[in-house]
C-alpha cells in the first residue's frame, strides 16, 4: 500500500501543469532586451558608418566656387565681413552652415579673402580698422591688413580663399579648407607596370 502511494505522488509531479504565464513572460522579457539591444546598435552604427565614408564626396564638392555678392558691396582700400553657405554642408546643418571670412579690396579687381580663423587655433579673428590689424581674442595674434602674421602665437599669415570675378561677383573657391597646400581634391594613383605605385 505504501508502494502504490509513492507511486501516486510520484505520477502528480511529472505531470504537474507548466505554467504558460512564466513562460511567454519569459519570452517577453527576451524579446524588448533584444529589440533595445539592436536599437542601441544601431545608433552607436550609423554615426561610425558615416565617419567612415564622409570622405568620400563628389569630385564636384572640391570644385564648389560660392558667390559673395556683388563687386560693388566691397569698397576698394577696405575691409568687410562676408558669409557663404558651405556647399558641402547638409539640410539640417542648420545656421552652422553659414560661413565667414574676411573680403579685403585692394584695387578694382583684385581682392584677397581670408578665413576667420586665426592660423594658430582657429579662433574667429576681428578686423581693427582704427589700427589696420586683424586680432584673435583668444591668445593674442595679430595680422597686418594683408594677412601676414604680426605677432603672437601663429607661426603664419591668415589662410586664404581663391578668388574670380564672374558677372560682376565675387567668387570664392569654398569647395575646400584654406590650408597651407590648398589642394584638397581627388587624387587618382594609378600603379605603374612594376606593381605598387609607391615602389618608384
Amino acid at each position: 500500500m505504501s508502494e502504490e502511494v509513492l507511486l501516486e505522488g510520484h505520477d502528480e509531479e511529472e505531470t504537474a501543469p507548466v505554467d504558460e504565464l512564466a513562460v511567454s513572460r519569459r519570452w517577453l522579457l527576451l524579446k524588448i532586451g533584444a529589440f533595445f539591444n539592436a536599437v542601441v546598435g544601431v545608433a552607436v552604427a550609423v554615426p561610425v558608418v558615416k565617419y567612415l565614408l564622409s570622405p568620400a564626396k563628389p569630385d564636384g564638392a572640391y570644385k564648389s566656387w560660392v558667390s559673395l555678392g556683388s563687386i560693388d558691396s566691397f569698397p576698394v582700400g577696405e575691409t568687410r565681413l562676408a558669409k557663404f553657405t558651405n556647399p558641402v554642408g547638409r539640410a539640417w546643418d542648420g545656421e552652422t552652415d553659414r560661413v565667414a571670412c574676411w573680403v579685403r579690396r585692394i584695387a578694382q579687381e583684385q581682392f584677397q579673402v581670408f578665413a576667420i580663423n586665426c592660423a594658430h587655433l582657429g579662433c574667429p579673428v576681428r578686423w581693427f580698422p582704427q589700427s589696420g590689424l586683424f586680432m584673435c581674442p583668444c591668445h593674442g595674434g595679430a595680422y597686418y591688413a594683408d594677412g601676414s602674421r604680426a605677432s603672437g602665437p601663429p607661426e603664419r599669415g591668415l589662410f586664404t580663399y581663391d578668388t574670380k570675378i564672374v558677372d560682376g561677383d565675387l567668387q570664392i573657391d569654398a569647395g575646400q579648407m584654406p590650408t597651407l597646400s590648398n589642394t584638397a581634391q581627388l587624387v587618382q594613383i594609378q600603379n605603374t607596370p612594376g606593381g605598387s605605385p609607391c615602389a618608384g
